[in-house]
């Protein structure tokens, strides 16, 4: 019996296990959808794999994103490198543009300097050459309002003369220009002289720019050959020349052998002691200037043709004030002349035609040529009797003052040319005060005082 009991308990502690077991096992085990039993541990190994896998995914995302961190951040640095190679370059080109600006500006102000500050003649820059105003004929500078002027040679004149330049030999106290060119002078000499002597067809333009020059045996200034020969009074200076000796063949203060013109705004002061003022073998041509002259024998003398174009003289001479063996051509400036004491000198004196066009003529002497063709009528005013040197002459047209002078030498005839003159006007001359009213009629009118 109680064998039984205990076969009894023991099997029902079989039973109870056994249910016990298969409970677990249901709990554990599950079927997947294709039949397939899936355990715990399986499944938890395959979400091990996915969770694997997706940290895989994750880790791949996250290296690409870093490699796209990595490359922007590499584009970056490029791009700063970029940014600073760029500026260093901007840098390097603006210094170096401002270096260029420096030293270009250095030297505008140097060469500035070393043209004592003027820009004209130049300055090539398109302002106002020298605050507006023009160079002027200082040396490398020719000129109002002209461009910066290059000369053949300057020329400092004295007892050893000082050339700067070429085409020009010195001799003692005296040069030689040997071509043509423009020429500049300078300073004071005695006993010196500038003597032109070219063999070519090239102009020679000689240019005075306040020179005092004396020649005790000859010319101050002697053109011995020169086809085109200007000497120029540069504007604004006072230059003198003056002559001595006996030379009866180079016998003028300038003396050429051939044509010679004379022009510039500048004045020229001219005394002869040896016989005429300026005098050519050829022709004289005065286009402008201030000229003062005192010769012995003619102010102007040529073996040709005299022609004023303008300008301004003052000529006393010793026998004539002009003389010209061609003919004499008045067009324009304003001439004062008085001649010689001689009875048979002029003050005007022409053995060929004079043809009078424009410009104002006061002329006082013992004789005097009239127009043999004038554009305005011509007056001619003889006193009668000789009238002592030094007398006042006063003439007036229309009862307006033309002209106030006191002739250097003694004189019976007066003349006046004047554009103003007209048919009908009304001419006076006051000779030490006494004076008397005369009507123009026509283009030649003769008068008498007495």
């Amino acid at each position: 019996m109680e064998y039984r009991r205990i076969l009894a308990a023991v099997s029902a502690l079989a039973l109870m296990m056994s249910v016990c077991s298969c409970g677990k096992k249901e709990e554990s085990e599950s079927t997947g959808t294709d039949g397939t039993v899936i355990t715990e541990d399986s499944a938890a190994a395959k979400t091990g794999e996915k969770s694997s896998e997706k940290e895989t995914k994750s880790g791949e995302t996250t290296t690409k994103a870093d490699s796209k961190s990595d490359k922007s951040t590499q584009t970056s640095k490029a791009g700063e490198k970029k940014a600073d190679s760029t500026n260093a370059q901007n840098k390097e080109a603006s210094a170096q543009s401002t270096t260029a600006r420096n030293k270009d500006a250095s030297v505008q102000s140097t060469t500035a300097a070393n043209n004592g500050g003027n820009s004209d003649n130049n300055n090539n820059a398109p302002a106002p050459d020298n605050g507006g105003s023009a160079p002027q004929d200082q040396p490398g500078n020719e000129g109002s309002g002209e461009e910066v002027k290059e000369y053949t040679a300057e020329v400092m004149l004295g007892t050893v003369p000082v050339v700067n330049g070429s085409h020009v030999s010195v001799s003692g106290s005296s040069v030689t220009i040997t071509e043509g060119g423009d020429y500049i002078f300078t300073g004071n000499v005695s006993d010196g002289q500038i003597c032109v002597n070219t063999t070519t067809e090239e102009k020679v333009t000689v240019i005075l720019n306040g020179v005092n020059i004396s020649n005790s045996n000859g010319p101050a200034i002697f053109i011995n050959e020169a086809k085109k020969c200007t000497i120029k009074s540069r504007e604004g200076t006072v230059n003198f020349l003056s002559d001595g000796g006996k030379d009866k063949v180079n016998d003028g203060v300038i003396f050429s052998n051939d044509t010679v013109r004379l022009k510039g705004n500048g004045e020229l002061n001219i005394t002869a002691n040896n016989a005429h003022g300026i005098a050519s073998d050829d022709d004289i041509i005065i286009d402008n200037g201030t000229y003062n002259i005192t010769s012995k024998k003619s102010g102007l003398f040529a073996h040709d043709d005299i022609t004023i174009n303008e300008g301004s003289l003052n000529i006393k001479g010793g026998t004539n004030g002009i003389k010209s063996k061609g003919t004499l051509n008045i067009n324009g400036g304003n001439t004062v002349i008085s001649g010689g004491t001689k009875e048979d000198k002029s003050s005007i004196y022409s053995e060929s035609s004079f043809s009078y066009t424009g410009g104002s003529v006061y002329a006082a002497g013992n004789r005097v040529s009239v127009p043999t063709y004038a554009e305005a009528p011509y007056i001619l005013l003889d006193l009668g009797e000789t009238v002592s040197a030094g007398s006042s002459v006063e003439m007036l047209l229309n009862g307006r003052r033309m002209i106030s002078f006191e002739p250097h030498n003694d004189f019976r005839c007066l003349l006046m040319l004047s554009p103003e003159a007209g048919d009908g006007s009304t001419f006076c001359a006051n000779v030490n005060g006494n004076g008397k009213d005369f009507t123009v009629s026509g283009m030649e009118n003769q008068f008498r005082m007495n």
